[in-house]
């Protein structure tokens, strides 16, 4: 995916977040703050956009967001219980609607037989306490993998928010 179609998928999502008067926040690991890149590259996301968590180390993400010492050990950084709590630490931290989280591991290292390179967590929640979270497995060097992750981060807030629509 294009940087282009990124930018097309963030203002997408911008004008869905706009639409209902919510703002989105982001807490990234692998991704780097590339969402929020993504996402302050749209003119007048700032009515939109709270802020943006990158937190690469286990103690950024105790330290910001919240993530507990015994989640990253039982489960490790990668994982459905850390995105978890990223996403309701971004909440919680933030004047945030809609926050999304997440870890991976871009490689070209890091993997393991349990978690090969490519493998990526991510979680989506509301202040109104929805959320979800999904794994992905992305093929590709690091770049393409951490561009894969925004796209997916991207799509996900907005199938959220639809979902919130329809729910609605």
């Amino acid at each position: 995916m294009a940087v282009n179609e990124l930018e097309a998928l963030a203002a997408t999502l911008g004008e869905a977040l706009s639409a209902r008067g919510w703002l989105l926040a982001t807490a990234e690991s692998c991704t780097g703050g590339w969402v929020a890149e993504a996402v302050t590259a749209i003119a007048g996301s700032s009515s939109w956009f709270d802020r943006g968590f990158v937190t690469y180390s286990n103690e950024a993400k105790q330290e910001m967001l919240g993530v507990q010492v015994a989640t990253l050990a039982q489960h490790g950084a990668v994982s459905e219980a850390v995105v978890r709590e990223m996403a309701e630490g971004a909440l919680v931290r933030s004047r945030a609607d809609l926050a999304l989280a997440i870890s991976g591991i871009a490689g070209p290292t890091g993997g393991s037989a349990e978690k090969p390179v490519g493998t990526v967590w991510i979680a989506w929640g509301t202040r109104a306490g929805e959320q979800l979270a999904r794994c992905f497995h992305f093929d590709g060097d690091r770049t393409a993998v951490r561009r894969q992750s925004v796209a997916a981060a991207l799509q996900g807030a907005l199938r959220m928010l639809a979902a919130e629509a329809n729910a609605a």
